[in-house]
């Protein structure tokens, strides 16, 4: 099934528009919907965890269009000429994955706040009247914590941990990145749209720091156990990364979701237990599922959220999004990518 298309801001485009993290999963997928839709698109990426294989399309697409600069986000900012201005701004930039999170607590929070606020100071310093770019900063479902509430709503109360476990601090970090933003909205008129991602996936998503549908679909190709942790009761609700970059550019578009946060992803509910089922059936592999305890995955103290799913009222009301691609479809796209790259089909 094909994603939805982009609608063009202007005629032609000819949208001056910046992506941070754009070399990652989401940030790469971006670029190529924005270039389809006639865009200027410079991407701002360090490649800590971002590649720069995952460009490639965009560059042969591009026609001269495309610009990268390897950097953090705050030195990019400064190196940019004084008279460069964007339409649009797509903050992505951030650490991933609750392993990164696990393992460098300090870094994930120091990337996390620091970057946000140094695109938002950027992006208020570089307003013109009548020509004041639009920011979208991307942030997490991580934001309601191990609140019980569900589905989750955009307004509800948030629920954390206790500091000393350190799988909290990226939620908190991307609540400070939340508050951020929307002050400077409140404050200085800047055109801000927040939105939650909830469990985005799709190719070119890896399962390097603790992604769980990649680890899945990679380990099926191999005929390798999946492991599941824990239990495998969690329930998440999974979205293919072609319909979230769909949307991103008419939340930007519509004046009316200036100021507001916005959950994003799919509604549909499944169990880790029975996402690594329907990774067997979908791929033919020979692979068994073996349950692996938090200790041994990430050591003692951790917490996770028994159920993750969001309440998307708001944005359905606001742009009519409905997620179209299944997770089947889905996860025989990420079969064939990784295939693409050199992964042995199951069997091989």
């Amino acid at each position: 099934m094909k994603a939805p298309d982009i609608p063009s801001t202007s005629a032609g485009s000819g949208v001056e528009s910046l992506v941070t993290g754009g070399a990652g999963f989401i940030g790469s997928h971006l670029v190529e919907r924005l270039l389809e839709r006639g865009d200027r698109v410079t991407v701002v990426d360090d490649l800590s965890t971002g590649r720069r294989s995952n460009l490639e399309r965009a560059m042969g697409m591009s026609g001269g269009r495309l610009r990268f600069l390897e950097s953090s986000v705050a030195g990019a900012v400064e190196a940019l000429s004084p008279d460069a201005r964007f339409d649009e701004i797509y903050h992505l930039a951030a650490a991933v994955g609750v392993r990164l999170v696990v393992e460098d607590p300090i870094g994930s929070i120091e990337t996390n706040v620091g970057q946000t606020a140094a695109i938002l100071r950027f992006a208020h310093e570089r307003r013109a009247p009548g020509a004041s770019p639009r920011l979208l900063i991307a942030s997490s479902s991580e934001v309601y914590g191990k609140s019980g509430n569900t589905p989750f709503g955009e307004d509800d109360d948030v629920v954390y941990g206790p500091t000393t476990v350190s799988r909290w601090s990226y939620a908190l970090s991307k609540a400070i990145d939340e508050h951020l933003a929307l002050a400077y909205h409140a404050a200085g008129g800047l055109a801000v749209v927040v939105v939650r991602f909830f469990n985005t996936v799709g190719p070119r998503q890896v399962g390097d720091y603790g992604m769980v549908l990649p680890r899945f679909v990679l380990a099926a190709l191999r005929g390798d156990d999946l492991e599941v942790h824990g239990d495998g009761e969690q329930v998440r609700c999974f979205c293919d990364v072609r319909d979230v970059v769909g949307v991103l550019p008419r939340l930007l578009a519509e004046k009316a979701c200036v100021g507001r946060v916005f959950n994003l992803g799919s509604d549909r509910p499944i169990s880790i237990l029975g996402l690594a089922d329907l990774v067997i059936r979908t791929l033919g592999s020979r692979s068994r599922v073996r349950r692996v305890p938090y200790t041994e995955a990430y050591g003692p103290g951790f917490e996770d959220l028994r159920r993750r799913v969001p309440d998307l009222s708001r944005i359905r009301a606001a742009v009519g999004f409905e997620a179209g691609l299944s997770i089947e479809d889905t996860i025989r796209s990420m079969a064939v990518s990784m295939q693409a790259d050199g992964v042995p089909e199951c069997g091989s």
